[in-house]
């Protein structure tokens, strides 16, 4: 069987004050992902995604064409952590 992975996505561009963080954990939850996403002081966005590849990956997608204006989206992947639910973190 799979195992489970962690994503840290990092996105850049025009993602705050659009509803990102929100959409971006709607998206999570409908795709069983778990983590949180939260504002950087940098206007970034953080995200740490865990789930299967499969899912991770059409979620990296999702973060591609988020509200707003997305730059860029970086992605590295880690051992899991064991999130239980994908939170918003302020």
């Amino acid at each position: 069987m799979e195992e489970k992975i962690l994503y840290k996505v990092t996105i850049t561009g025009d993602v705050q004050g659009v509803g990102f963080r929100w959409s971006a954990a709607n998206a999570a939850r409908n795709l069983g992902i778990t983590g949180y996403v939260k504002n950087q002081s940098d206007g970034s966005v953080y995200i740490e995604a865990e789930g299967y590849r499969e899912q991770l990956s059409y979620y990296v997608r999702w973060c591609k064409n988020g509200p707003g204006y997305v730059e860029e989206v970086k992605t590295e992947t880690f051992p899991p952590e064991g999130y239980t639910e994908f939170g918003i973190l302020h």
